[in-house]
């Protein structure tokens, strides 16, 4: 079986010998080529059509989140790995949305890394461990229930409850809204409901401290 072929982009001299070294000690993948820059990854990308690209995010000319669509472009076969300095969650959205495959930290042992490499083009999505943690972390809080009872409100609740807040009647925020009056009526009272608010004025109070009638 033909070994994996590796392009190397980094413009870290130094770190592309040091995974040159390492990937061509592997019976099982080879480095056939490697560039420093944006522009000589994708021209050299182009050419060679490798099965993975080894990519760091910041490189000089076209950076790595730049030029991650023009590689899926121009070498749609080649799986892309990014190795980088960057344990952002940010930055590992944007590169897989953008269509890696792979996010490594340049900090990973070298048997992380390999089998980061292997498992990618086995047609696997392979995230460091560490990296992995600070996203599941912000799941976890962006699920967390809200302590704030307007976070619990539908879009259309909350404009209701506005409207109703600056003294619009029901058949005014009706016609305003295009809805029938007894839709506002369900709307503002499940509303009022949820914010455990009982009158007008209670809400008016509710609103300006909420900032929503500024």
């Amino acid at each position: 079986m033909a070994p994996l072929r590796v392009f190397v982009a980094d413009d870290h001299g130094v770190l592309r010998a040091g995974l040159r070294l390492l990937i061509d000690a592997q019976p099982d993948m080879q480095v056939v080529g490697e560039a420093g820059d944006g522009p000589s990854t994708l021209q050299r990308v182009t050419e060679l059509q490798p099965d993975l690209i080894l990519l760091d995010l910041t490189m000089p000319g076209l950076g790595g989140l730049e030029i991650l669509p023009l590689l899926r472009q121009r070498a749609p076969a080649s799986r892309i790995l990014i190795l980088t300095m960057h344990d952002n969650e940010g930055y590992l959205r944007q590169a897989l949305g953008a269509g890696a495959a792979g996010y490594v930290l340049k900090g990973a042992v070298d048997s992380e890394l390999l089998n980061a490499i292997r498992a990618v083009a086995r047609g696997e999505t392979y995230i460091h461990s560490a990296i992995t943690h600070k996203l599941l972390e912000s799941i976890q809080l962006s699920a967390a229930p809200s302590d704030d009872p307007w976070e619990s409100l539908s879009s259309r609740e909350l404009e209701v409850l506005r409207l109703v807040a600056l003294g619009y009647t029901n058949a005014e925020i009706a016609e305003q809204l295009s809805i029938s009056v007894k839709t506002v009526e369900t709307y503002r009272a499940r509303g009022m409901e949820k914010l455990n608010l009982r009158t007008r004025a209670e809400l008016v109070r509710a609103a300006i401290a909420k900032g929503l009638l500024d």
